[in-house]
C-alpha cells in the first residue's frame, strides 16, 4: 500500500469514528443547588477596631462575661498559679500554636470566609487558617462518642433565614471565657442572613458542669466584595521565653 492510500484510509477510520465520539453521553450532570440561604463569601466586622477607635464613634455592645460557677473559678485560679510556677519553661496556647478553636474562632476579629455547599456549610477563619463544617440535616452525635476536636461536631439545619447550628465535642484546651468545659458542653448557634450582605450569629454555649446558665452573646458581620482571605500559618516555635524577664519573645531572622 502506497502513502497516498493509507492516509485516505487513516483519514476514512478517523471519520468513522467521529460520529461515535460525538454521540457519548456527557458525564457532567447539572450543578446541585444549596440549600437554605446562599451567603456564600466574605465577611468581617461591622466595626474593626480601627473604626471604633475614631472619635464619635458608637461601640459594639460588649460581650458579657461567662456565668462561671465556683468550680471552674477555683479550676481557672489553680491553673493560673501552675502557669507562674512554670515560669519561664512554659508558652501560652497561642505562642506554641495550637489554634484557638471554636467558637473563638467565629470572633470577626479577622475576616471569615463562608464556603456553601449541598450538605454542608464551612466556615473558615482567616486568623490562623481555621476550619469548620457544618454538615446540614444530620444527627448529632451522642456525647461519648464525640471525639474532641478544636472545631467541634457542628450539624444543623435551615428554619427560613436562619442556619441552626448545635456542636459538641471540643478539646480541652478550648476555653469557655476563659474557663474550663465538661464533656457535656454544647453550642447552640442562630445563624440568621439579616440581608445580602449581613448576617449575626447568636451563640448560646451551655455546660451543666461548670456554667450556673446559659451563656449567650452575639457576633454580626457584614460582606466584604473586595477581599479575598490570606495565609495566615502560626509558625512552630516563632516564640519563645526569655529566660531572663519570663516573657514571650519573637525569635528574629529565622
Amino acid at each position: 500500500m502506497n502513502q497516498r492510500v493509507r492516509l485516505a484510509v487513516g483519514a476514512a477510520c478517523v471519520a468513522a469514528a467521529l460520529p461515535v465520539l460525538a454521540a457519548a453521553p456527557a458525564r457532567v450532570g447539572p450543578v446541585p443547588k444549596v440549600e437554605g440561604v446562599y451567603f456564600s463569601g466574605t465577611w468581617e466586622d461591622p466595626n474593626p477596631q480601627e473604626v471604633l477607635r475614631a472619635p464619635g464613634t458608637v461601640q459594639r455592645t460588649p460581650t458579657p462575661p461567662a456565668p462561671l460557677n465556683e468550680k471552674a473559678k477555683a479550676e481557672m485560679a489553680e491553673r493560673r498559679a501552675k502557669q507562674q510556677q512554670n515560669k519561664p519553661t512554659e508558652l501560652t496556647g497561642g505562642a506554641a500554636c495550637i489554634p484557638g478553636g471554636f467558637p473563638g474562632m467565629m470572633g470577626p476579629v479577622f475576616p471569615l470566609e463562608v464556603l456553601q455547599s449541598p450538605g454542608q456549610v464551612t466556615i473558615i477563619a482567616e486568623a490562623f487558617s481555621q476550619v469548620r463544617r457544618i454538615y446540614l440535616n444530620e444527627k448529632q452525635i451522642a456525647f461519648e462518642d464525640a471525639e474532641p476536636l478544636f472545631w467541634g461536631h457542628s450539624v444543623g439545619h435551615w428554619e427560613g433565614n436562619t442556619l441552626l447550628v448545635n456542636t459538641i465535642g471540643l478539646k480541652d484546651s478550648i476555653r469557655i471565657g476563659g474557663g474550663p468545659h465538661s464533656d457535656k458542653l454544647q453550642i447552640d448557634e442562630r445563624i440568621t442572613v439579616t440581608s445580602p450582605d449581613t448576617w449575626e450569629d447568636q451563640i448560646t454555649v451551655t455546660d451543666p458542669e461548670y456554667l450556673t446558665g446559659p451563656w449567650t452573646y452575639t457576633h454580626k458581620y457584614v460582606r466584604r466584595k473586595d477581599y479575598k482571605i490570606n495565609e495566615y500559618v502560626c509558625e512552630d516555635n516563632r516564640l519563645y521565653i526569655d529566660p531572663a524577664t519570663g516573657q514571650q519573645k519573637l525569635r528574629l531572622g529565622e
